[in-house]
């Protein structure tokens, strides 16, 4: 008998009842998965100002947050090809990050302490993301400025496909990185999560 017929004949109690066993058989499956790392991946798809945000980390840190607009699906599928199939909902794991994000966008925090995992970047870009972490908040640097800084100054177009290609936006912070004519530039998110990034940091 389907799980679709299963709840149809089932009484709203009984329907209920129903519901929370298979929540607890999911918590019970990601910890097992967990404890015995046959997980790749665990994610939570939280809401914030610029949208909903899907959260992916391995058990080395946060590989993935992406915007709504990247298609969260997609994204996943993408997950599943670069780094490994099993990957399971796991909303608790992601608690203390969901808590980071909210003060951030609340101007209570200025930098992330959460674990990442850059493992989806390599070469230079890695290198430009590297850096990226160390502009302070509040402050921008122009694509020529991070090209200089991480010693290939005409590596401009190249500092731009990195900061378009972060696996990891916001707590890396390439929203950080402008024109030299203090245009916004491009942004994954789109433009106006980008202003409102640096519209955050400039109130704080």
């Amino acid at each position: 008998m389907s799980d679709s017929l299963i709840h149809a004949l089932a009484t709203p109690q009984q329907s209920e009842g129903i519901a929370a066993d298979v929540t607890v058989l999911h918590t019970r499956l990601v910890e097992r998965a967990s404890a015995t790392t046959s997980l790749d991946l665990g994610y939570r798809i939280v809401d914030s100002p610029v949208g909903h945000l899907l959260l992916a980390a391995t058990d080395v840190g946060l590989a993935r947050l992406a915007f709504e607009s990247e298609d969260h699906d997609a994204v996943l599928d993408s997950l599943a090809s670069r780094i490994g199939s099993r990957i399971l909902q796991d909303n608790k794991r992601f608690d203390g990050l969901a808590r980071e994000l909210d003060d951030y966008f609340s101007g209570r925090r200025h930098a992330f302490d959460t674990t990442i995992d850059l493992r989806l970047a390599h070469g230079f870009r890695l290198e430009v993301l590297r850096h990226l972490r160390d502009i302070p908040y509040g402050h921008t640097e122009s694509y020529a400025e991070v090209a200089a800084s991480t010693g290939s100054p005409r590596a401009v177009r190249a500092v731009g496909s990195a900061c378009a290609t972060n696996p990891v936006p916001i707590v890396v912070p390439c929203h950080r990185v402008v024109r030299s004519d203090g245009g916004l530039g491009g942004y994954l998110g789109g433009l106006a999560a980008k202003r409102l990034l640096l519209d955050v940091e400039a109130a704080a």
